[in-house]
């Protein structure tokens, strides 16, 4: 990957454009995080059993990782802004309708419309992301984008629990409409955005063709994100040490995935990339340890994987854009959410299997191990398509 040029150094925070995006991105990750934890504790008040509550959270990332895929062909065809705002009305209008009915079934279904406004917010965001700011910050502009991420996810989950479980269920439903808050600094972030060429059906296989390998590596890495955001506090029921090691993983992730972009920026990707991921193996296995060897090593296990995380995140996303080029962008970015989400959800899942048999600590050890084996994966994922 080519050595990026640094340009201007004046704050892209003065950009109109991306002051919108990242408007818009805490208002829309602002419903999806207030729900993600709390619409399974609201169905299980409503008489769902504990192992099928998660059903309201499979039905919602399944509808968005199928409706990822047909992002790239209705922005070609509508454009970016009627599409986002589309999106943004999908994903918040319907939230309100959590509060009509507790039932899982009512629950799934309301999801299943949100997700594929979610499924639109991810994609065009970070097509958006790479577009709002000179080519030559690019990792830096993603960066920003994950940090507007990071803030709804490190308040929001917390507070969506809180309001379920303090009979506040209404307050947590129509707070998830915010997205519609967003719709008025739509216009900005489109009128800022470079207009890239369009791609044509051939040139979006190809698109997903090249943004394939990076895409695989963040699978793995997500894959042991998941299994580390559900399982922890599984482990750790009690006191605060899970709740405190999610809390440092969280904060080092959006900073990982911020600096990472700004280093980026100026290195290239082709050392930065395999480092993160070693660092991850690094983090992933000094929380195994921990486990049984006290609480210090957990969150400095937590803290390392964090920054490791982050840090693919973006390097990965930067990777997969460059690869496919200008034109194939929003077919990069569908690519890329969808390895994103089906990671998490199979890390979810997976990692729970393998640990009934081995126990987490070396089910951590065992994912560790995975991602150095992504190492040759990452070296090839950084090389031009």
């Amino acid at each position: 990957m080519a050595r990026g040029t640094t340009g201007s150094r004046t704050s892209l925070w003065r950009l109109p454009a991306v002051r919108a995006l990242a408007g818009a991105t805490v208002l829309g990750f602002t419903s999806f995080t207030l729900t993600l934890a709390s619409l399974p504790v609201y169905a299980v008040a409503g008489g769902a059993a504990a192992d099928t509550a998660g059903l309201v959270t499979a039905v919602f990332l399944a509808v968005t990782v199928a409706g990822q895929s047909a992002v790239p062909a209705l922005t070609a065809r509508y454009g970016p802004g009627p599409v986002l705002a589309a999106g943004l009305v999908a994903l918040g209008a319907p939230s309100p309708l959590y509060a009509v009915d507790d039932g899982l079934l009512w629950l799934s279904a309301v999801s299943a419309v949100r997700g594929l406004g979610f499924a639109v917010l991810t994609v065009l965001g970070a097509t958006l992301a790479a577009r709002v700011a000179p080519r030559e910050r690019r990792g830096e502009s993603i960066g920003l984008y994950g940090l507007a991420i990071a803030v709804p996810n490190l308040v929001c989950v917390p507070a969506g629990v809180a309001l379920v479980l303090g009979g506040h269920a209404g307050w947590m439903a129509w707070l998830a409409a915010s997205p519609v808050l967003a719709l008025p600094l739509v216009p900005a972030v489109v009128r800022g955005a470079r207009a890239d060429p369009p791609a044509g059906r051939s040139s979006s296989r190809a698109a997903v063709r090249a943004a394939l390998t990076p895409s695989a590596v963040l699978l793995v890495v997500t894959l042991a994100g998941g299994g580390l955001v559900t399982f922890l506090p599984i482990e750790r029921p009690d006191g605060v040490l899970a709740t405190a090691a999610l809390l440092v993983f969280g904060i080092t992730a959006a900073l990982g995935r911020w600096r990472a972009g700004v280093v980026a920026d100026r290195t290239g990707t082709r050392l930065l990339l395999p480092l993160a991921l070693l660092g991850s193996a690094a983090g992933l296995a000094a929380v195994a340890l921990g486990l049984g060897a006290g609480a210090g090593w957990v969150l400095a296990g937590a803290a390392v994987f964090g920054a490791g995380y982050g840090a693919v995140q973006n390097l990965t996303l930067v990777t997969a854009f460059a690869r496919a080029g200008e034109g194939g962008a929003t077919a990069a970015s569908a690519m890329w959410n969808a390895s994103f989400d089906a990671g998490t959800a199979v890390g979810a899942l997976v990692l729970g299997l393998v640990a009934g048999g081995i126990g987490l600590p070396w089910t951590y050890v065992l994912a560790a191990g995975v991602l150095l084996l992504t190492l040759p994966l990452a070296r090839v994922a950084v090389r031009p398509a």
